[in-house]
């Protein structure tokens, strides 16, 4: 299933948040993934909340945070790039709410 994603560029984190099943839902409810591509970690196996994602300490306690949208990537491990389509600074998590509204996600 395809997904909309968001590279936290200073921490080094991708939060997916997939095309379908949030229809509907206010930001903090969506149903996302995310990578911690510096900790080589990700979430439990199963979809954890936006709100849940963003109170975590490294995300809620570093911002501002630039932010990428993107849907492609190259490369992988320190290779990684992806492709922005638009890219934002971030100073809080209802200025990352702003953000996906503005991208009418």
């Amino acid at each position: 299933m395809p997904s909309f994603k968001f590279h936290f560029q200073e921490i080094d984190w991708v939060i997916y948040i997939p095309s379908h099943g949030n229809a509907s839902r206010k930001y903090d409810k969506y149903g996302v993934d995310y990578n911690d591509r510096s900790g080589k970690s990700t979430q439990s196996g199963r979809k954890e909340s936006l709100k849940d994602v963003l109170s975590k300490t490294q995300i809620s306690k570093k911002y501002p945070h630039t932010v990428g949208f993107f849907l492609a990537s190259k490369g992988r491990g320190p290779t990684w790039k992806p492709d922005y389509l638009r890219s934002k600074a971030i100073r809080s998590k209802r200025g990352f709410h702003a953000f996906l509204k503005e991208l009418s996600l």
